[in-house]
């Protein structure tokens, strides 16, 4: 990257590594450190997944993000515009989209590893 400032064109970003579900859009990816957008569209349920040794932080544009995680899957959060929300390294989880609206947020993961490892779900605990 070298050590001057860069700007990515939001209206440039590339397609982000897949799960089922969601549209994940690269805008950074400095090898410890991603950044982009995920877009969940209405009443969509992403596949279950982790992010290996990464923690991740999303900052909720527009819509509703509910997160499903714990054993079985049975915990879950949800998050409106403004919120912020964070997933621990190696967390297994998905993203659902209760609403009519389609949702978008802001992406930060910084560490190591596999950044997407999709799973079948998550241990029942």
């Amino acid at each position: 990257m070298g050590d001057s400032v860069r700007v990515v064109d939001g209206t440039r970003l590339s397609a982000g590594q897949a799960t089922p579900g969601m549209d994940r859009r690269l805008a950074l990816d400095t090898g410890s450190m991603w950044s982009g957008l995920v877009h969940t569209e209405p009443g969509a349920a992403t596949g279950w997944h982790h992010h290996d040794r990464f923690e991740t932080t999303l900052y909720v544009v527009s819509g509703v993000m509910r997160m499903q995680y714990g054993p079985g899957g049975r915990e879950s959060a949800d998050a409106g515009p403004g919120d912020f929300v964070y997933v621990p390294p190696g967390v297994v989880h998905r993203e659902l989209n209760p609403t009519a609206e389609r949702s978008t947020a802001v992406v930060v993961r910084a560490g190591t590893g596999t950044m997407v490892v999709n799973v079948e779900g998550p241990e029942a605990g």
